[in-house]
């Protein structure tokens, strides 16, 4: 087997503390300095399948999103302060206007959100033209969360990884085909419906949050803050995985990281 290099064994150690690291309720608690069981409390009942139906609607919308056609020149750094300070703003909006308004901001701040993580797969070498990559970039909202299904074995970055594979495989063969995602095509429907399960549940932490009284605008940006902070540390680890398994191959970085 091949061994990793000093520096790249550094950023691989980086990469598995970003993508390791407690969840959104975990960071929202301590930025409220009061757990978020209150606000989940608040949601309405029929909260779950609306945040569903909608994760898996921003997230089709995303699979055709206009952010892939930025810039692919390569690129060494991320515009991540300009992401954050665009998705914090949606984020003041929603707190302001109260929990009915998440409807709206989600798909703005997903979309943003999405074009953050493009930025940073291109940084690490990414051709985000590439239908790989784009799925790649779509993989990122699976990261860093439970699905309900999950248990003590199924929540590591690997094993996330390994249940999305074969729908990752065959959504990028049918993008790279198309020119346009139809959301009937059967191998989006799956992916999607994968990735919502666990994205969706990010959703339900954040919205749990923005429920809590007196929480108001400032508290709706920091939240939103904390959301687009999230999935960037999940894409900067993911990206810096994937690239190193193309210099060392899959079976030596993934070793590796279990050994870390």
């Amino acid at each position: 087997m091949m061994s990793i290099g000093p520096e790249d064994m550094a950023d691989l150690k980086t990469a598995k503390w970003l993508l390791e690291n407690p969840g959104i309720a975990a960071k929202i608690t301590e930025l409220l300095g009061a757990p978020i069981q209150k606000g989940f409390e608040l949601l309405p009942k029929s909260w779950s399948a609306t945040i569903g139906a909608v994760t898996r609607m921003v997230l089709f919308m995303s699979v055709n999103a206009a952010v892939f056609t930025m810039d692919t020149r390569p690129r060494t750094e991320s515009s991540n302060l300009w992401h954050k300070l665009a998705v914090a703003a949606t984020g003041g909006i929603g707190g302001f206007f109260g929990l009915p308004a998440l409807i709206i901001e989600l798909p703005i701040s997903t979309t943003i959100m999405l074009r953050s993580i493009a930025d940073i797969a291109r940084s690490e070498g990414e051709h985000i033209h590439d239908s790989e990559s784009k799925m790649a970039c779509i993989e990122v909202f699976a990261l860093g969360g439970l699905s309900k299904g999950d248990d003590a074995a199924g929540t590591g970055y690997f094993a996330v990884r390994a249940a999305l594979a074969k729908s990752l495989t065959k959504a990028a063969e049918y993008i790279a085909e198309k020119e346009i995602a139809e959301e009937g095509a059967p191998a989006l429907i799956r992916l999607i419906f994968q990735v919502a399960d666990r994205f969706s549940i990010q959703v339900s932490e954040k919205a749990a949050a923005q429920a809590l009284p007196a929480i108001g605008a400032v508290g709706g940006a920091l939240i939103n803050t904390l959301f687009i902070d999230h999935f960037q540390n999940m894409a900067h680890g993911h990206f810096v995985v994937r690239r190193l398994e193309k210099k060392y191959g899959i079976s030596v970085v993934k070793k590796a990281y279990a050994g870390i």
